[in-house]
């Protein structure tokens, strides 16, 4: 989960900066491993509750959606909701992380913010919103959307470049996704 907390603020901050190629390789890497993630989660598909029960209380406050990393993740994500920072009074660092992520724009945010800069037309009370609430469905930005799918190579780069950087592994060269 630290790994894609770091890939993911890596991603919106490259989204913030207008370079959406390697923040579509940043967000390809969290796709990976949140496979290897729920790859081995499903190992304890395997196990019956006593099983896991034998060594439950060994992964302490880490378990999941107990912890501040899988809060904090939920925030980045758009998943917001003010009362889970409090179950984290205990730990002022994880707390203020989390108060910090709640206040700041989500992934999502920062797509739209990036569209904005783009032309699209994003309706400004979505631009400048309270980033703490959570989304509302907003039907205008069906046809921005639909837009942006509709012609993907005049929108944004070539569509093999943008395949490219979101689905290869391993650069050609060193230096070539400019991390």
């Amino acid at each position: 989960m630290k790994l894609v907390i770091h890939e993911l603020r890596s991603a919106m901050a490259l989204i913030g900066a207008d370079e959406l190629a390697p923040a579509l390789k940043r967000l390809a890497r969290i796709k990976h491993i949140q496979k290897q993630m729920t790859d081995q989660w499903s190992v304890l598909a395997t196990l019956t509750p006593s099983e896991y029960a034998q060594f439950r209380h060994l992964l302490g406050k880490s378990s999941g959606f107990q912890s501040a990393q899988y809060r904090l993740l939920e925030f980045l994500l758009g998943n917001k909701n003010a009362a889970m920072i409090a179950l984290f009074e205990h730990d002022p660092a994880a707390r203020d992380e989390l108060r910090q992520a709640l206040c700041a724009p989500s992934l999502y945010d920062e797509f739209l913010l990036f569209l904005s800069r783009r032309g699209y037309p994003i309706p400004a009370e979505l631009l400048e919103r309270d980033w703490t609430q959570p989304h509302t469905l907003n039907q205008e930005l069906v046809h921005v959307f639909a837009a942006v799918y509709e012609t993907p190579e005049q929108q944004w780069m070539s569509t093999k470049r943008a395949r490219n950087w979101s689905t290869s592994k391993t650069p050609s060269r060193p230096g070539a996704f400019g991390t």
